[in-house]
């Protein structure tokens, strides 16, 4: 155990030894000392001098105490068989020393071993309870504080901004999608200065649900919601009600609009809301207790329940609006869907002059250009365009990016990685050729097709 080795005298300099070797000792004389501990136990000291001889200079015994003074001993420590003989056996040896006009002292010591004993179980303990405690820490998501600890695992994950800390992203940072931003910009507005909307007897709105296929800045409009608004952002994701603990998603549904309405007027931003919003009833669990429809439920009431809860809105996002639940959908919950939708041709050049921000561009670089042979594209598309752009140059090792290397980046997000190893026959190469000019002819004559942009008959990816 941990807490007796910390008492052991061997941790200290003093050696293990038994009665034969002690005897060897006391032969050549080599004894100065012997204590002899409650009747069982014997310290054997050396006389200074014969510690450089052997046994005990190969034994490495150390020439300083713990402490850094000179080891004065006990140098060993053994067991004594037996009381009677031992000390008839000292008696014996000490008029020997005596003879040899040598001195051997010994002396017989009562000690008391319950203070050790209980301070040895305390430091034990301690020990465990330390463990527990980190282990129970990390099973509950590390950390100090709420949720920090098992006991606290119904407590809201929610990340508040605002009193200083913000996200570092406003509305200039956030191109294209006009409408998106003046709609969210007037829910910032109400809670800037309310009066303006009231004095007309408006009233805000309760809820916000931002849809729109992946990438298109869904995200990003709610950071820079958090960005700008002075007022406390609570932002997490619809996952984070999910647990497997029953009760708790519908637990920390509660803790968050507490903590909301304690810092009202305030701002809740739920990503991904379909984790938890889907539509009820359609997967029925045989009877079994669906936590995830709990944690709606409880979400449904606390949004426009029998309570009020003046001065929180909601903002949400979701790229599969079609699965949510129609209760959640209604009026007094989420006024208003905000469609974002791809970004047109004057969009997508506002986007690319943000992430071209950063680049080390050629002189002569046409946007316009680059917009117009990325149709189609959403947000995240183009700054994975652009990074890709930055890495095919330096790949390159060119100083600057180039128009070329964007034309690279869009052939190789479109079509996937060039195969310059496969080989095609030419008889392969033409019939290639004359299937896609047929489909290039195509969309160039239909009125109504998309764009014509590129022909090639180099093979990308799977095709």
């Amino acid at each position: 155990m941990i807490s007796i080795n910390l008492f052991n005298p061997v941790n200290t300099g003093v050696l293990k030894t038994n009665y034969s070797e002690f005897k060897s000792f006391v032969e050549n004389k080599q004894v100065r000392k012997i204590e002899v501990i409650n009747k069982k136990e014997a310290r054997v000291y050396i006389s200074p001098d014969q510690l450089d001889q052997p046994p005990h200079k190969d034994k490495n015994i150390p020439k300083k105490s713990v402490f850094g003074g000179p080891n004065n001993g006990p140098h060993y420590v053994f067991n004594i068989p037996n009381n009677e003989s031992f000390s008839s056996y000292l008696e014996e040896a000490q008029k020997e020393y005596s003879r040899k006009n040598q001195t051997l002292m010994y002396d017989y010591v009562e000690e008391d071993n319950f203070g050790k004993d209980i301070l040895g179980w305390i430091i034990f303990f301690g020990i465990m309870i330390a463990v527990w405690s980190f282990i129970m820490r990390r099973v509950s998501g590390g950390g100090g504080g709420a949720g920090g600890q098992i006991f606290n695992i119904g407590k809201s994950k929610a990340q508040m901004f605002g009193q200083g800390k913000s996200t570092n992203v406003t509305f200039d940072n956030v191109a294209g999608l006009e409408e998106a931003k003046e709609e969210v910009k007037e829910i910032v507005d109400f809670l800037k200065t309310p009066k303006k909307y009231t004095a007309l007897g408006a009233k805000i709105p309760k809820g916000a649900l931002l849809v729109g296929p992946p990438g298109t800045g869904k995200t990003l409009i709610a950071k820079a919601v958090a960005g700008e608004a002075k007022v406390p952002f609570f932002s997490l994701s619809g996952s984070d009600f999910v647990e497997m603990f029953v009760g708790v998603g519908a637990s920390r549904v509660r803790d968050l609009f507490k903590q909301a309405k304690e810092k009202a007027p305030c701002i809740i931003f739920i990503d991904e809301i379909d984790a938890i919003g889907r539509a009820r009833g359609k997967n029925p669990n045989m009877g079994s207790n669906d936590e995830r429809e709990n944690t709606l439920n409880q979400l449904l009431t606390e949004m426009d329940g029998f309570g009020t809860n003046s001065g929180v809105i909601i903002l949400a996002a979701t790229n599969r609006a079609d699965v949510l639940d129609r209760a959640l959908m209604r009026a007094g919950r989420f006024d208003r869907q905000i469609y974002v939708d791809m970004p047109d041709l004057n969009e997508r050049k506002e986007i690319f002059e943000v992430h071209l921000k950063p680049l080390k561009l050629e002189k002569k670089l046409d946007k316009d250009f680059l917009a117009r042979q990325t149709p189609g594209f959403s947000g995240a598309d183009i700054a994975n365009i652009c990074n890709e752009a930055a890495l095919i140059a330096a790949r390159k090792k060119k100083t600057s990016v180039q128009k070329q290397d964007f034309l690279d980046a869009v052939d190789r997000i479109i079509g996937g990685l060039e195969k310059k190893n496969k080989i095609i026959t030419k008889q392969e190469k033409k019939t290639i050729a004359y299937h896609e000019s047929g489909h290039a002819t195509v969309s160039w004559m239909l009125e109504h097709a998309n764009p014509l942009v590129k022909v090639t008959i180099v093979p990308r990816g799977q095709s």
